[in-house]
């Protein structure tokens, strides 16, 4: 019998590591990504008090498509880059959640970088 690894067991050891190193305050919050086979979600949270600023996902009620696709993934990446400009926040620290960064994570990221923030 062949024994597969549970993937997500996997992901949480990665993600456990990475945020090990990754920390996000008050000045440089964490933008952290997490993805469904469905949709895909992001918040911008700062460590030191423990408080989400902002989030974005692909579930609102008025999003109007599909999450689980590259092309969603960039929507919420420019909603939540919108969302954090107009709280003040410019500059944030990237937490790809234990996941590779390709596909839907990437264009996030990518999104989040042409609407306006730094990482």
């Amino acid at each position: 019998m062949v024994s597969r690894k549970d993937s997500n067991i996997q992901r949480k050891k990665r993600h456990a590591r990475v945020r090990a190193k990754i920390s996000g305050t008050s000045e440089c919050p964490r933008l952290c990504v997490y993805r469904s086979n469905a949709n895909i979600q992001a918040q911008i949270i700062d460590d030191t008090t423990g408080t989400t600023l902002v989030a974005a996902s692909s579930y609102e009620k008025d999003f109007g498509m599909s999450g689980s696709n590259k092309e969603a993934a960039k929507v919420v990446g420019k909603l939540i880059a919108e969302r954090a400009i107009a709280k003040g926040i410019t500059e944030v620290v990237f937490d790809r959640g234990g996941y590779l960064y390709h596909g839907r994570v990437q264009e996030l990221a990518a999104g989040a970088r042409e609407a306006g923030l730094q990482f």
